[in-house]
C-alpha cells in the first residue's frame, strides 16, 4: 500500500490535522462536524468499505446490509447534513416503513407495529382488550423519558460528575433504577404485550430485564419519527457521509490498521499504523469500540479508570449470530413477510437470562428477521430475495464460552427449521448465496471485546457518566464516538456521540474557524 499523504494544512499548522479511528457511522459523523468547523479531517479504517457495522458485502448479486437495518431519527441525521451546509434528503432517499414490524408467537398471534395510534389501539384491542389503558399511559412514560433521557442527556456531554448529580432527582422520579421489562409490566397484563414494549434494547446490546426503563423512550421515537429504510441500505448513508467528508478536503484511508494512539507531551499527538508508519494529528478521534481503544491502543499508557481488569469486569452486550442468505426465484411468494419480522422463541425471561447471564446457547431462538428486498429492489438480483436473520447469543467472555468453530453450522441448521416451521416454508429448496457471522466474526472484524455486539451493555451503571467519556479521562486530546461512548449504540446514539463531541472539540488552532472547502474528491485509498 502507498504511503499516506495528509490533505493539505490550514494556515494556522500540521496541529489542526484531526485524525479519527474507524470509518463507522459515529467515526464518519464525527469526520463530518470536525471538517465542517476547519479541521483538516484523515479518517483510517482497517476495513474495504467505508460504514464499519454499517457497511455492506455484495455475494452473487445479493447486497447484505451487515448491521443496522432502520433510521429510526432522521432528524439527526439531517441536523448533522444541516451543520456542514447540506442536505441529507438530497443525498439518501428515506422511505416509511408501514407497518414498521409484525411480531409472531409460537402460540400463532400476531402483533403488527404501526405509526398511527388509533391503528395501535386497535391492536392492542385485538391483542388484549383490557391493557389499552395501560398501553396508553405506557406510551405517554415513553415521551416523558424522550425528553429527559434523549433530547436533554442523549444531546450532551456527560463526562463530570456534576452533570449526574444534577440529574439524579429526575431519574429517581422516573424510576430509571426499574427495568423496561418491569416498567412494561406494570402498565399491561398480556406477556405478549410485554414482549412487544420491552425488547427494544436487545437491538443496542441491552437485557430488557436489567436495562433501565429509560429505555422506553425507544416506543415514542417509533411514534413520534416513523420507522425508515435506506434506499442502498445504511451503506448508502456511509458513502454519502465519505461524500461529505472529501468535499469538505477531508479523506478516507481504507485497508490500514491503527495499531497505537501516539502521545507526545502529554497528549493525544497522531496514531501509529499496523505497518509502523505515524500520522501526525492535534486532535484524535476515536470511533473504535472503547474497551480496544483502551486495552489496545492505549496499552503502552498507564491508564487510571479504565484498566484492562475493569474492562474485563464490565458488562458487556450479547453477541449476534447472523445468516444472511439469498433465494432464488422467491419475489411472489410468502406473500404475508414483510421487510421486518419477529419470530418470537417459546422462553423470553430464560432465554435473556441464558443470553447474559449464564452464558449458554439455548437449543431455542427468537429472530429478527429482515428481507428488504420486499422494499429495494437493488438488494437482489430480479425475481430473489436477500434475507439476514439475526439471533441473539452469548458473547465470547462467559467462562464456558461457546466453541463456533463446532456449534455455527448446526445453529444455523436449527434457524433454518424455525425460519421453515414459523415463517418461510419450504426455504430449504430456494437458499442459494450463504454467509453466517458469528460473535468471533464480531471479534475479528470489528476488533469488538468478546465479540459483543453493541460494545458496554446499556445498564445503568454504565451509561452517561458511568460510560466511557467522550472525551478521555485517559489522555488530554483524545475523544471517542461510537457504541462504547455516551450516549449509547443504535443509529440515532452513534450519530448523536458526534454531536455531543461537537460540543467538546475546540476549534483547530489560530482560533477562529477555517472556511469549509469544496475541492476535487480523492479517492478512496
Amino acid at each position: 500500500m502507498e504511503a499516506v499523504e495528509l490533505p493539505p494544512v490550514t494556515p494556522s499548522g500540521p496541529g489542526a490535522q484531526a485524525v479519527v479511528i474507524g470509518a463507522g457511522i459515529g467515526g464518519l459523523a464525527a469526520a463530518m462536524r470536525l471538517g465542517a468547523r476547519g479541521w483538516r479531517v484523515t479518517v483510517i479504517d482497517r476495513l474495504d468499505r467505508p460504514g464499519g457495522r454499517g457497511s455492506s458485502i455484495t455475494q452473487g448479486g445479493h447486497r447484505f446490509d451487515l448491521g443496522p437495518t432502520i433510521v429510526t431519527v432522521p432528524q439527526g441525521l439531517r441536523d448533522l447534513w444541516a451543520a456542514c451546509g447540506r442536505d441529507f434528503d438530497a443525498d439518501v432517499t428515506l422511505k416509511p416503513m408501514d407497518p414498521f414490524y409484525r411480531i409472531l408467537w409460537q402460540d400463532g398471534s400476531h402483533f403488527t407495529m404501526r405509526q398511527d395510534e388509533a391503528a395501535m389501539r386497535a391492536e392492542v384491542a385485538r391483542l388484549s382488550p383490557g391493557d389499552v389503558a395501560g398501553f396508553n399511559r405506557f406510551l405517554a412514560d415513553a415521551e416523558q423519558r424522550y425528553w429527559f433521557g434523549y433530547e436533554d442527556l442523549g444531546r450532551r456531554p456527560m463526562h463530570k460528575l456534576w452533570d449526574l448529580v444534577k440529574v439524579l432527582p429526575k431519574f429517581a422520579w422516573l424510576r430509571a433504577d426499574r427495568s423496561v421489562y418491569a416498567h412494561a409490566a406494570r402498565r399491561v397484563r398480556d406477556e405478549r404485550l410485554r414482549f412487544a414494549l420491552s425488547f427494544h434494547p436487545l437491538f443496542i446490546g441491552g437485557d430488557p430485564f436489567h436495562v433501565t426503563s429509560m429505555y422506553a423512550l425507544v416506543s415514542h421515537l417509533e411514534k413520534a419519527f416513523g420507522v425508515h429504510y435506506a434506499m442502498g441500505g445504511v451503506q448508502a448513508i456511509a458513502d454519502a457521509m465519505v461524500g461529505v467528508v472529501q468535499d469538505q478536503g477531508g479523506r478516507l484511508v481504507m485497508g490500514a490498521e491503527v495499531d497505537e494512539i501516539m502521545v507526545s507531551g502529554g497528549r493525544a499527538a497522531g496514531v501509529k499504523l499496523a505497518d509502523g508508519r505515524v500520522i501526525p494529528a492535534g486532535v484524535v478521534i476515536s470511533n473504535a469500540d472503547a474497551g480496544h481503544t483502551y486495552d489496545r491502543l492505549l496499552r503502552n499508557r498507564p491508564r487510571k479508570r479504565w484498566t484492562t481488569a475493569k474492562l474485563k469486569r464490565a458488562r458487556w452486550s450479547m453477541g449476534l449470530y447472523v445468516w444472511y442468505f439469498g433465494t432464488k426465484g422467491t419475489a411472489g411468494k410468502w406473500r404475508d413477510v414483510g421487510h421486518h419480522s419477529i419470530v418470537v422463541g417459546p422462553r423470553y425471561r430464560e432465554h435473556v437470562k441464558d443470553i447474559f447471564i449464564r452464558g449458554k446457547l439455548s437449543q431455542d431462538m427468537s429472530l429478527y428477521v429482515h428481507r428488504p428486498s420486499v422494499t429495494d429492489p437493488s438488494v437482489a438480483p430480479e425475481g430473489d430475495d436477500t434475507f439476514y436473520v439475526l439471533s441473539p447469543v452469548p458473547h465470547l467472555g462467559h467462562d464456558n464460552g461457546v466453541d463456533w468453530g463446532q456449534e455455527a453450522e448446526p445453529y444455523r441448521q436449527r434457524m433454518l427449521k424455525v425460519l421453515e416451521e414459523r415463517l418461510l416454508p419450504g426455504l430449504s429448496d430456494h437458499v442459494g448465496e450463504s454467509l453466517v457471522f458469528t460473535p468471533e466474526t464480531f471479534r475479528d472484524r470489528y476488533l469488538s471485546p468478546f465479540g459483543a455486539g453493541f460494545s458496554i451493555e446499556p445498564r445503568i451503571l454504565q451509561s452517561a457518566w458511568f460510560r466511557p467519556h467522550n472525551v478521555s479521562e485517559e489522555l488530554p486530546g483524545l475523544y471517542l464516538a461510537g457504541a462504547g461512548t455516551h450516549p449509547g449504540a443504535g443509529l440515532p446514539g452513534v450519530v448523536g456521540t458526534a454531536e455531543v463531541l461537537d460540543r467538546l472539540v475546540p476549534n483547530p488552532p489560530g482560533g477562529a474557524m477555517a472556511p469549509m472547502l469544496a475541492p476535487a474528491r480523492m479517492a478512496v485509498e
